[in-house]
């Protein structure tokens, strides 16, 4: 009878410690027969880690982090090796005090070659970037993001670690019988992104620098389409979601995929389609510091207007009443068609449940109305689009025309070695050469203007400021407006287009041009330093 309670008591414990340790297999059938048969076996095994997320060089995102556990017998010599390397000291008194093997976090991973230590991986840690893009796990489930589009993948590529013991029938360990160890091989499955480490982390850094702020970053490689980095603000911090939920900033929100009212920048597209339609950079205008269509009456942010002006003079100056005036001249339904040939009006799907919105694009019926056409002539009205929809933009732009497709993800590292590209369609004409041409001299004397935010000493940028208006109202009575910039750089060999928005901001110039400013000049100067890296 006591050696039946004995038995059972060792069973009990066996099953509290392996549900408690969390890495633990439960005793199979055979291992429970054996051990009522006087000799049985004691297993701790777990996942080491599940298949990562990469970036375009091959570097992780996720995965980078890990725990060491030391396998300890209680029974042992080898135990006491470990207590100088322990680093929760109850846990290991606690494990101490009874019969079987336990896992213990320690601070090394060569202890003794007597003491087996074994590694498992954090998915995500509390500085995890680029976290909107990635999303993260609970209870080893992707939850969002490319955690949750690939998790059948991801979780479906894994390596473990186990320790077996023999055991005799109230649970000590046998001595003189060999445990087996099986300790993880490197793991190199896992989703091939095309987001730059290196860039991602600046630009989370320099809009962390800007206490408070919500709005988002997108950096795109301007022949390819390729996004080196997507952060969006308030950061989401794994460690505090419950905090998240309940935060009037929203920090779940991609805000870089997510859709608002365009402003200024949106003149590049209606210059780009008077230029398509023929009309000549010389066109002139004479702002007076209003302009009145059919009745509604649009002001110039200039009190008494710019006086005569052409193209390059109202891209620089953004004067509303000059593009007004010249959308006037440009055919509706070309005008629409060169917007959406940019991207406008259209959503990206870069992977399941997994989208930046599509935005809003007036059609052609709600553009015979003057005011409609005049309102998104200057980025007004009913127009919305997204920070990718605008970087997408710039990027065609630079590259001379050729609209390239946004890309997030560039295949998948099979467990085998085989890689599975991601296929997507090539890039197409957007606009002419020569019209993209004229819009890149535009927007470099945007940047090169007297009273630019964005202009560096360190690198040549070309670009566009924007200060939309949202009609949204404060208690205070001040509007809240949404603060863009978007450009490339360098100006002179364009590689990458950059877009900043800011949620209630001052103004494009004041508010996002540093920010653009500050990205394109570190990325510059890293690269410098480092330029095998990319």
């Amino acid at each position: 009878m006591v050696l039946k309670v004995k038995i059972m008591y060792a069973a009990f414990v066996l099953t509290a410690v392996l549900l408690a340790g969390g890495l633990l297999d439960i005793l199979s059938d055979e291992d429970v027969r054996q051990a009522s048969a006087g000799r049985g076996q004691y297993v701790i095994s777990g996942v080491s880690e599940y298949a990562s997320i990469y970036d375009h060089c091959g570097e992780r995102l996720v995965n980078e982090e890990y725990e060491n556990l030391a396998v300890v017998d209680p029974n042992s010599k080898a135990s006491l090796k470990v207590l100088g390397y322990v680093q929760d000291k109850n846990a290991y008194r606690s494990g101490m005090n009874g019969n079987l093997p336990f896992l213990c976090r320690v601070t090394s991973e060569n202890i003794s070659d007597d003491v087996t230590v074994i590694r498992k991986y954090n998915r995500n840690s509390k500085d995890q970037l680029a976290v909107h893009v990635l999303g993260y796990t609970s209870d080893d489930r992707g939850v969002c993001g490319l955690e949750y589009s690939y998790d059948d993948f991801l979780r479906g590529c894994f390596t473990e670690n186990y320790v077996r013991f023999s055991v005799d029938a109230v649970g000590e360990v046998l001595e003189g019988l060999n445990s087996e160890i099986k300790k993880a091989a490197p793991l190199e499955a896992g989703i091939v992104t095309t987001l730059d480490k290196d860039i991602q982390r600046i630009c989370e850094e320099v809009m962390e620098s800007y206490y408070g702020i919500k709005g988002a970053v997108v950096v795109m490689d301007v022949k390819s389409g390729e996004i080196r980095a997507c952060a969006s603000y308030p950061k989401l911090e794994l460690d505090k979601l419950e905090e998240s939920l309940e935060s009037n900033d929203a920090p779940f929100v991609n805000r870089a995929f997510s859709s608002y009212s365009v402003g200024s920048i949106f003149k590049l597209c209606t210059a780009a389609a008077a230029l398509e339609s023929g009309i000549i950079s010389d066109f002139t205008y004479t702002c007076t510091g209003s302009i009145n269509v059919n009745g509604q009456v649009f002001n110039c942010h200039k009190w008494g207007g710019h006086g005569e002006i052409d193209m390059y003079q109202a891209m620089e100056l953004s004067c509303n009443p000059y593009f007004i005036a010249l959308s006037e001249y440009v055919d509706s339904r070309l005008f629409i068609e060169t917007a959406e040939a940019l991207g406008f009006g259209q959503e990206t799907v870069f992977a399941q449940e997994l989208v930046s919105q599509s935005g809003y694009m007036p059609s052609v019926t709600e553009l015979a109305v003057p005011a409609e056409k005049g309102n998104m002539s200057f980025g007004q009205g009913k127009l919305t689009a997204t920070p990718v929809q605008i970087c997408r933009m710039t990027a065609a732009i630079a590259n001379n025309g050729m609209c390239p497709q946004p890309k997030l993800v560039l295949g998948l590292k099979k467990a085998d070695g085989s890689f599975e590209k991601t296929d997507y369609p090539i890039n197409k004409r957007a606009i002419s050469y020569l019209t993209s041409k004229k819009l890149q001299e535009f927007m470099i004397n945007v940047v090169d203007a007297e009273n630019s935010y964005s202009k560096s000493d360190i690198v040549l940028s070309a670009g566009k400021t924007s200060t939309a208006q949202t009609g949204i109202i404060s208690d205070s009575g001040r509007e809240s407006l949404n603060c863009w910039f978007t450009g490339y750089f360098p100006a002179d060999a364009p590689k990458y287009a950059v877009t900043v928005l800011v949620e209630d901001g001052i103004s494009g110039n004041i508010t996002s041009s540093p920010i653009y400013k500050e990205i394109a000049e570190r990325i510059t100067s890293y690269e410098k330093r480092y330029p095998t890296f990319h």
